[in-house]
């Protein structure tokens, strides 16, 4: 690969994570709002971005990241994402325990919220599935159809909740943040043959 391409792919990725972080810092949403409301908005911000950087990632598009690295680069990447998320929610708990609450028991009225859960629990299931994996073998399929699952239920929840929350990152930003990592996810799945595993195993 050319370095004018691998410069191109980079700050591509640079600009799509940026005007996102950009446009959610200067939103006039955050006048007057608590500290801790504003690092739970700016947590989320974070966990959106770096489900596009996740499966740029698993499937090596990104030049110059060898493969040992980028895959220590993923599970970096991935604690990071669970912790984001973990800040995210504690943050809205600390502003509003009963509509945390609420979302945690499908009982609230806003439906972002149910689809917010789902994707973090299945974020919490896909990163507990890597931990089990490194302290005990799984076998190969079984590994990539479980985690390809999970990661395919984590972005399209994902997804669904920011694009339902009149939010910081603003409409346009915010869609072509979502659609670029939908886009990217599902090239990953196809290009590893995940659903392909899962066929031949039926």
């Amino acid at each position: 690969m050319s370095v004018a391409r691998a410069i191109l792919i980079w700050g591509a990725l640079g600009l799509a994570i940026a005007v996102p972080v950009v446009v959610a810092a200067t939103s006039p949403l955050l006048a007057w709002r608590q500290p801790v409301y504003i690092a739970s908005g700016f947590a989320g911000v974070l966990a959106m971005a770096l489900l596009l950087v996740q499966p740029l990632l698993a499937g090596e598009y990104l030049p110059g990241m060898p493969v040992r690295r980028g895959r220590r680069v993923h599970l970096w990447i991935g604690i990071i994402l669970v912790a984001a998320v973990v800040v995210h929610v504690a943050g809205l708990w600390v502003t509003s325990p009963p509509d945390v609450i609420d979302a945690l028991l499908f009982t609230s009225p806003t439906p972002f919220s149910a689809w917010g859960v789902v994707a973090m629990w299945a974020l919490f299931a896909a990163a507990s599935l890597a931990l089990l994996r490194r302290r005990r073998p799984i076998r190969p399929r079984t590994w990539r159809v479980g985690h390809s699952a999970l990661v395919t239920v984590v972005v399209a929840g994902s997804v669904v909740h920011a694009m339902l929350i009149d939010g910081t990152m603003g409409t346009m930003s915010k869609a072509m943040l979502c659609a670029l990592a939908l886009a990217a996810t599902v090239k990953a799945l196809v290009d590893l043959r995940a659903w392909a595993l899962l066929r031949r195993r039926a």
